[in-house]
């Protein structure tokens, strides 16, 4: 009787609350422990840069890794996600059951991928970079650490989605969050050693741990997420009635399959595109090691671990909005579809105006995080991000416009839409924009490529919304 009044409750909701305090509801607990994802990555950053620039350097450089391992989990997570959240609304579970067994069998193929590189590749990859020898160690050491303990992230990000789809957001509040805190809390355990710890900041560890520099902060990483994971599972087995687990639900179903990968492989390819644009972006700013060193590649890692804490609310908010979008798209209301997208819109408009605001009148106190060593090439880092900051953020109010229309493209399935935006903002715009302008000499002129990236991205959002408004949305409505 429990597992029927369940989902009764859960359509009301879905289907009557309104649209803005539904909204509210479902993202506010995803905003929070992804605020709280984005600021352990600053503080692991922080306390990497206490060793020295090469090690703030090594995790520049390990991004674009970690972005494929966030794009295949995150990928699997919202094709399962899409599919679910659909099939719950046709009141169809047979198929909302394969779509979680099946993302589960795709999630193991996945992690499989990464162990093996993290075992085997990582030397070759850093090969490609023309960095010091102590970054280059400094980044395998991390780098491997990451991936061959991956199936952390994997069952973390898939476990979260099963519980959007069902509109149980409130309890990823707790696999992140906790997850997160982990995280901060042994990065000056693993990274300083109980001596560097007690020298530092006066605390005494009960136990002798010695100082494990940039390898240390990949064993917190990967510690937080296996604790987040296995927190994950628990609620989807004690808390989400809406999906039961089963071997027969593991074997691969053509359509599940492919419908997963349909909305899927467009959010990994996304991700790869912008492992791809991280990889081509730090040698664009490599060519200007005669002159400055590998100052402009960590200024770039570290604006991307700022950005997050704008980025990483609206990337919660879409979350949100594609579990209420696709539910409401099999339920064929599509009021409420664009009431949930004007909504998210405004939302994000005002948190990307707030990240304006701070990147214009504080960067020198944000880039001040990083400079903590005090010697000449932390105050060269500090001035030469403080000029990037101010630029980079102008096109912030832009990529909330196209990031909110992507939920869209997204919740009904129309990936493929996410990943054309995705490649001219990250591929076809903005990596001839930065060649181009690194022509002129000036690192300064490098950074102008992501607003003239963002505006060409923004476009072709609107030109597609428009299709997919005219081909899908509209026509519930006749």
């Amino acid at each position: 009787m429990a597992t029927t009044a369940t989902p009764n409750l859960r359509e009301n909701k879905m289907k009557t609350m309104p649209v803005g305090r539904l909204l509210l509801t479902m993202a506010l607990p995803l905003v929070i422990s992804m605020l709280v994802q984005a600021f352990y990555n600053i503080v692991d950053t922080y306390f990497v840069s206490m060793v020295s620039t090469d090690a703030t350097g090594a995790l520049s450089f390990a991004f674009p890794i970690q972005n494929l391992q966030i794009g295949f989990s995150t990928g699997i997570a919202v094709g399962v996600n899409s599919l679910l959240s659909k099939s719950l609304g046709e009141n169809n579970r047979e198929r909302a059951n394969l779509a979680a067994g099946n993302g589960i069998v795709l999630m193991v193929i996945s992690v499989a991928l990464f162990v093996l590189f993290g075992a085997f590749g990582t030397k070759f990859y850093y090969s490609l970079f023309d960095v010091s020898e102590t970054t280059r160690q400094f980044g395998i050491d991390y780098t491997s650490i990451c991936c061959i303990f991956t199936l952390g992230i994997f069952v973390e990000i898939l476990g979260e989605r099963l519980l959007q789809a069902s509109g149980r957001t409130v309890y990823t509040l707790f696999t992140q969050g906790v997850g997160a805190v982990i995280n901060i809390i042994l990065d000056p355990v693993f990274i300083m050693g109980s001596a560097g710890l007690e020298g530092r900041f006066g605390i005494k560890l009960p136990f002798d741990l010695p100082a494990y520099g940039v390898a240390g902060a990949a064993i917190a990483t990967v510690v937080g997420q296996w604790v987040a994971g296995i927190m994950a599972v628990i609620f989807n087995i004690t808390k989400n009635p809406d999906v039961k687990f089963g071997l027969k639900y593991l074997k691969l179903d053509k359509y599940v399959v492919g419908k997963i990968l349909s909305v899927g492989v467009p959010s990994i390819v996304m991700m790869c595109i912008g492992a791809v644009m991280n990889f081509c972006m730090n040698q664009v700013f490599l060519r200007f090691t005669p002159t400055h060193g590998q100052t402009p590649a960590n200024v770039f890692g570290i604006y991307f671990k700022l950005q997050s804490l704008f980025l990483m609310p609206l990337f919660g908010i879409n979350n949100a909005t594609i579990s209420i979008l696709a539910y409401n798209y099999g339920a064929r209301m599509p009021k409420r579809i664009t009431g949930t997208l004007k909504c998210a819109l405004l939302t994000d408009l005002v948190i990307m105006l707030i990240g304006v605001a701070v990147f214009q009148l504080l960067p020198d106190k944000l880039m001040g995080i990083f400079g903590s060593s005090g010697d000449e090439s932390a105050t060269a880092l500090i001035s030469m991000g403080v000029t990037a900051m101010r630029i980079v953020c102008l096109h912030f109010p832009i990529a909330a416009v196209g990031i909110s229309l992507g939920a869209s493209f997204q919740a009904l399935g129309n990936g493929i839409y996410s990943t054309i935006t995705s490649l001219c903002r990250q591929l076809f715009a903005l990596l001839p924009a930065a060649y181009l302008l690194s022509l002129t000499g000036s690192v300064d002129a490098v950074w102008w490529s992501f607003p003239i990236a963002e505006i060409v991205s923004a476009t072709v959002s609107l030109t597609l919304f428009r299709r997919i408004y005219r081909m899908k949305i509209r026509p519930l409505a006749d």
